[in-house]
């Protein structure tokens, strides 16, 4: 899920296109108006992306925000979307949730 115009939606969905190759799936983006939709879907920044209703990626206690979201990488460095690698960790159930990254929020 995103908010309107999310610089890394995109980004998001063609990394979660790349680590779904080979596997059959639903991919629904779900566009966020307001705090009040945050909150109800669970969502802890834009783009935010949910495993049958499950955040893999989300630091514990992460508050829902509209705001934009940094993902930290195994080299340490942060983007917009999680990497192939941590979408294909998190299909196979393995990805412990991670400490927010400075700027995060």
């Amino acid at each position: 899920m995103a908010v309107a115009d999310c610089p890394n939606a995109t980004l998001a969905i063609e990394r979660i296109a790349a680590a779904l190759v080979g596997r059959t799936a639903e991919v629904v983006l779900v566009e966020v108006h307001d705090q009040a939709q945050a909150a109800e879907y669970g969502m802890a920044g834009s783009p935010t992306i949910l495993f049958d209703g499950v955040d893999p990626f989300a630091p514990g206690g992460a508050a829902p925000s509209m705001s934009c979201r940094l993902y930290r990488h195994e080299d340490g460095t942060v983007s917009g979307a999680p990497s192939e690698a941590a979408l294909r960790e998190a299909l196979a159930g393995t990805v412990l949730p991670q400490p927010a990254a400075s700027g995060d929020r």
